[in-house]
């Protein structure tokens, strides 16, 4: 008996639904996870650089925010079997570098980051809502709850960093479209890797 104690396996309390698009399910919660690891890892750069500022509050209230999506997507890999995408080293890193990079430029460069990626996941979210309401929208229930809530938070972001003149950041449009364009590609690549 007590070599089958010590065999036991952690797992989820919470079973996965039997039925569900595993492949749809994984390529979402493996993406969304990777993301908000990233968003994680930005919002860690911006306080490096401004987070003894006056914008310091607002970035960490928004940072508090996405733990909390990260903690849930942590859940839900586990629940529903997951895996992580095999380029989180490098989000880690780039996740960093370009929350203290655009900081760097300072509280309108960091603003102006904000605005893009939180754009970006917005409308990504709003994608994989519409998936789900395709698939089954009962069956998907607790996920979609999930991804709208955390849309909703994000788009928050979105207009907090407007609120606080992303768009007067230097060469605005080039850095949102830049950086825009390096979502699409984590976001692609997180999905598959």
């Amino acid at each position: 008996l007590p070599a089958a104690v010590g065999s036991r396996r952690l797992c989820s309390v919470r079973a996965a639904p039997r039925s569900i698009n595993k492949p749809v399910i994984d390529r979402i919660i493996r993406v969304d996870h990777a993301g908000e690891y990233g968003a994680n890892r930005i919002y860690a750069g911006q306080m490096a650089v401004l987070g003894r500022s006056s914008v310091g509050p607002v970035i960490q209230q928004m940072w508090n925010q996405e733990k909390k999506h990260l903690k849930k997507f942590n859940e839900l890999m586990v629940a529903y079997r997951v895996r992580p995408t095999v380029l989180l080293p490098f989000w880690n890193v780039a996740g960093f570098v370009l929350g203290a990079g655009s900081a760097l430029l300072g509280k309108r460069g960091a603003m102006a980051c904000t605005v893009a990626v939180e754009e970006s996941i917005s409308d990504h979210y709003n994608s994989q809502i519409r998936t789900l309401i395709e698939e089954d929208p009962e069956k998907y229930k607790e996920i979609l709850q999930t991804i709208k809530q955390f849309r909703d938070e994000e788009l928050e972001h979105h207009d907090i960093g407007l609120e606080h003149d992303a768009e007067a950041a230097p060469a605005y449009t080039v850095l949102k479209t830049a950086i825009q364009l390096g979502c699409k590609a984590a976001i692609f690549l997180s999905e598959r890797i």
